[in-house]
């Protein structure tokens, strides 16, 4: 978001509505570091790669992802709820660094 100086926001509270989450969204906020994310669809096949620094934030919303840490990282990462545990996610075999494809 972006506001102009005197711009006001007035006070509010959030009201109570259903909502029905069917995939959880994630976004990564990295504050340290670098990392590479190799991005898949849904039928767990490898698109391409990026790599993320210090400053990046990401949104995951669809498809599946993968990380490998190239410089010790500190992220935030924010998930809506309620965490499923193992659950809340299928595992699978990913590309190696070899294979990652970086697109301009």
């Amino acid at each position: 978001m972006r506001h102009p100086v005197g711009k006001v926001i007035p006070p509010h509270v959030h009201n109570p509505v259903a909502r029905e989450v069917h995939y959880t969204q994630e976004v990564l906020f990295l504050k340290k570091g670098r990392l590479r994310v190799d991005f898949y669809d849904s039928d767990q096949c490898y698109l391409e790669s990026r790599i993320l620094a210090a400053g990046d934030v990401i949104l995951l919303a669809t498809g599946g992802h993968g990380f490998e840490v190239l410089e010790e990282i500190e992220m935030i990462e924010v998930k809506q709820g309620p965490y499923a545990g193992e659950a809340d996610k299928t595992r699978f075999v990913g590309i190696t660094a070899a294979q990652a494809r970086f697109t301009v």
